[in-house]
This record gives C-alpha cells, structure tokens and sequence, in this order.
C-alpha cells in the first residue's frame, strides 16, 4: 500500500514538495467550497518531480465533458504524464446551487461523461449522442494538446454499490471518502464486480480512500480536531439528499446525524460537533499516536487498499502542523509493515 496526501491551496507547495521526499505517491485536489482541483494541481505539477497527480475530485456538474478532457490532457502534459482525472457527480444540491446543473439519473449522467472524455482522449474530434450530454456538429470536441496519455487514468468517486459497480466497470480507479475497512471490503467486492462485468479483474485498479487525519497520544483528543470537518460535510445541502450523512445512516449513525442537523439548524455548531459519536469518527479516520495508525493502515491494506490519501487540512490549520501529519503518518506506514 501506498500513501498519498490530499491539498488544500493553503500551503500546497510546501506540503507537495515535503510529501514528495517523504516517499508519498500522490498528491490529491479535492474540489469544492475552498479551491479547484484543477489550479491547485497545475501549481503542484511545477513544484514536484514524481509523485501522480490526482483530481479528488473534478465534480462532473461542473465542467462539460469536453472541457475535462481537456484539462486533464493539459495537465497530464505539464506534469510529464503524472495526472489522474478523478470524477464524481457531487452533492445534488450542490450540482444545483453552485452549477446550476442537474443531478437525475446520476449513474447514466457518469458512463456518458466518462464516455466522452475517454473518446476524446483518444484523439480525433468526437461526436456523441447521448441522452444527458451531445458534443459534436461543426466545432466537435478535438484535443490538439500535445504531450498527454491517451489512456491516462481515470478514477470515480462512488458510494452505493451501483455506483461502485460502475466505477469497476469504467475506470481506473475509486477515491472513497470517510469508510471504514468494513465498508471498504464491500465495495471492493462490488468493485470487483464490475470489473468482471468489463471482462477485467482488480490487478492494477487503484483503490484510494481519502480519511481524515489527526496524530496524538489520546485517540479521542485527535478525535475532536477532526469534528469541524465531519459537521462542513454532514451539514451541506438537505440531509435527505447529503451524500454523508446517508453514509452515516448505513453505518448505523442516524440519530447521530439527525441531532447534528438538528442542531445546526438551531444555529449550535458546537453542539453539533459534539453529537458524533467517537466512535463514527474512529472508524473512518486516522486518529491517535503513531503506532495506533500503523495497525490502522494495515487494515486498510488487508481490504484491498492500495493507495491511502492522508486528509491533513481536516484537523491542522497551520503549515506545520500539517507537515507534522505527513511525517507521522510516513513513519506509520514504515511500522505497518504494508508499505509497497
């Protein structure tokens, strides 16, 4: 198993390039309320020489397809052949609010997307029909970008066992987020699944959950700097459509997340926080001293992970302290015996 660090803008530069000598694989951009992936990997592609670059992730309502192609061949070019497309349908509400896009039948809305984008990858100008998006006509979409890897990877961000099956039967590799190695097993069978529907098996699929991250002595200390991040994304949008917190009911935290929406409508964010339980926390995270996260990580590698994105924004506000994340957590991976 590898590991790999998932950027904010803040302090990108100097976290790519310390993660970079640390021995990590990857950088990943997460999109969304506070920077694109997009400008951020075109900044981390001038300041590092190895590690791959990873969309995690472009979000699909965002960008025409045409317009993702051509981005992740622009940047697959100027980082000499480093880049991941990383693409997920996002929250609905969000697709809505932020893009003014729709979000029905997501799964069809992906596989014509992914569609588009591999054809144009492939060179030659494209002409597609399809029933959520149609390129084509006097100006279709015709990569002249010169440098990129046709077949460079292309990762989906899914959850549901549908999506996941999808994921397997289309991509490269899947980015999970906030999953226990319980659910990780799951979708690695549903992933496997997939593959097997494309006539493929999982050697060389990429699976790469992103978790939160906070190093300490006392597991449930680091716990609570990771409560702001759960509360940001449990919080967005309706609760009934909010792709965590349908998360958090399949793990059996309903009445959790329903008293934290409860009281952030109530405008009590801390008692918001307050209303996880350490224990949803503790499953899908990184949390506590060294040698807890060592065992941590190889049961992750004991579920099929082979790529682990470290979160260090969740908890660290400072440079430093984020550094000193990426450290630890190298160190972890050293003790864990799973490094590859």
């Amino acid at each position: 198993m590898r590991l790999a660090v998932n950027l904010t803008h803040q302090g990108a530069s100097e976290l790519a390039r310390a993660a970079e000598r640390l021995g990590y694989a990857a950088a990943l951009a997460p999109e969304g309320y506070r920077s694109d992936a997009a400008s951020l990997l075109g900044l981390v592609a001038g300041q590092t020489r190895r590690m791959a670059l990873i969309s995690g992730v472009m979000q699909i309502p965002a960008r025409p397809p045409g317009l993702a192609a051509l981005t992740a061949a622009t940047l697959d070019s100027l980082s000499g052949g480093r880049f991941g497309l990383g693409l997920g349908v996002s929250n609905p509400d969000v697709a809505a609010g932020w893009y003014g896009a729709g979000s029905d039948r997501p799964l069809e809305r992906t596989r014509e997307y992914v569609e588009i984008v591999r054809r144009a990858l492939a060179g030659g100008p494209v002409e597609y029909e399809g029933r959520h998006y149609r390129v084509g006509g006097p100006a279709p979409v015709h990569l002249l970008t010169e440098g990129f890897r046709p077949d460079l990877p292309v990762y989906l961000a899914a959850v549901g066992p549908r999506n996941l099956r999808l994921a397997g039967e289309i991509a490269d590799g899947w980015i999970g987020v906030f999953t226990s190695p319980d659910a990780v097993a799951d979708a690695v069978e549903a992933i496997g699944e997939g593959r097997k529907r494309a006539g493929k098996d999982l050697a060389g699929f990429d699976v790469l959950p992103s978790l939160p991250t906070a190093v300490g002595p006392d597991p449930a200390t680091a716990a609570d700097q990771l409560r702001g991040q759960y509360v940001y994304l449990l919080g967005i949008g309706d609760a009934e459509r909010n792709i965590y917190c349908a998360m958090a009911r399949r793990m059996g935290y309903g009445d959790a997340a329903d008293e934290l929406r409860a009281r952030l409508a109530a405008g009590d964010r801390a008692g918001a926080a307050a209303a996880l339980p350490l224990d949803l926390i503790d499953r899908t995270a990184l949390i506590g001293p060294v040698p807890r996260i060592a065992a941590r990580l190889a049961e992750y590698a004991a579920v099929g992970v082979t790529t682990l994105g470290v979160m260090v924004s969740a908890a660290a506000a400072t440079v430093e302290g984020r550094l000193a994340i990426l450290e630890d957590c190298a160190a972890a991976l050293e003790q864990s015996g799973v490094a590859g």
